[in-house]
């Protein structure tokens, strides 16, 4: 039975965010928060389904399978992925006040990421091809990040992207098992202009299976002494998510063995649009040690293709 009720806390384990097509809908109003929203739609062979976006920008992104959207009178063929941990995959933005039909000849697995806003920008298409793939961090703390629809860095560099939204901020991040990543842990819950963007997140998990072994994963999230004072000490599965309204997040751990997946969506009141973040002050020296350290070799798990598949 699906349920439309306010999540009683911040770790939403799989399967407790479900409503009608949806594994997981979590929405302004479920969350307790203004702006950013996440479904995740499973589409049989031959399936199909209708969106109508409101008031909000939204990004159609393959989890597994590939797809077509229709919307504003233009057809999006989406090459896709076979999983989250196999490539990089293309994508749809569709503008708020649209309607869109999505519709999988293979079925799938598709996220749809997305934040209230005011502008209506056009419907398109995002090539994997020009996807940003990031690595961050070093030794144990190396990650990556794809960053399919994040915000121009303010010092213009390439390798953070940008990828035009009203409000809406979204990237993938892949750590490899038995590594940290969201570490140090960092904030973005103050509107302080130049230094720190107010930013609500969620956080969506895959963990990859091991020895046919279902995948596990640790998520942290402590009281900055903002907001609603969210305290998060969780063991993620694929499937779960955990809502940030504030807070100090991270790290987020992948067990050894188990790679571990996740999906942020961030938007917030601000103007500007921008990732601009505060690490925590007791953890903030680990970055000092990382140009002493390699990058973890395994990554990146893959690279963007080098032109569109299609």
């Amino acid at each position: 039975m699906t349920t439309t009720d306010p999540f009683p806390g911040f770790h939403v384990q799989a399967g407790k965010a479900a409503d009608g097509p949806y594994a997981v809908d979590i929405d302004p109003e479920r969350a307790g928060w203004g702006y950013s929203s996440l479904r995740v739609l499973d589409l049989p062979p031959g399936g199909s389904h209708s969106l109508a976006t409101g008031d909000s920008e939204w990004i159609v992104l393959p989890l597994s399978g590939g797809c077509t959207v229709i919307a504003e009178g233009q057809a999006f063929e989406l090459h896709g992925r076979e999983s989250v941990f196999s490539g990089v995959s293309d994508f749809v933005y569709l503008p708020r006040d649209s309607h869109a039909q999505i519709a999988s000849g293979a079925g799938g697995r598709f996220a749809l990421t997305g934040a209230r806003c005011e502008r209506r920008l056009p419907a398109r298409y995002g090539p994997a091809s020009a996807v940003p793939v990031e690595l961050r961090g070093s030794g144990n703390c190396s990650r990556q990040v794809n960053n399919f629809g994040a915000a121009a860095p303010a010092g213009g560099g390439k390798s953070a992207g940008g990828f035009e939204c009203d409000k809406l901020i979204a990237v993938e991040v892949l750590t490899p098992g038995g590594n940290w990543s969201s570490y140090p842990p960092h904030k973005h819950d103050q509107c302080r202009p130049g230094e720190e963007s107010e930013l609500e997140e969620i956080y969506y998990f895959e963990i990859a299976e091991a020895h046919g072994n279902e995948g596990v994963g640790y998520q942290r999230v402590s009281p900055s002494g903002h907001g609603r004072g969210t305290d998060v000490l969780a063991e993620v599965r694929s499937g779960d998510t955990v809502l940030i309204p504030d807070g100090w997040h991270g790290p987020s751990i992948a067990a050894p063995g188990h790679d571990m997946y996740y999906l942020n969506v961030m938007a917030g009141p601000e103007a500007e649009r921008a990732w601009l973040i505060c690490d925590h002050p007791d953890h903030a020296w680990i970055r000092s040690t990382w140009p002493d350290q390699p990058v973890d070799p395994r990554l990146p798990l893959y690279q963007a293709p080098a032109g569109d598949p299609r």
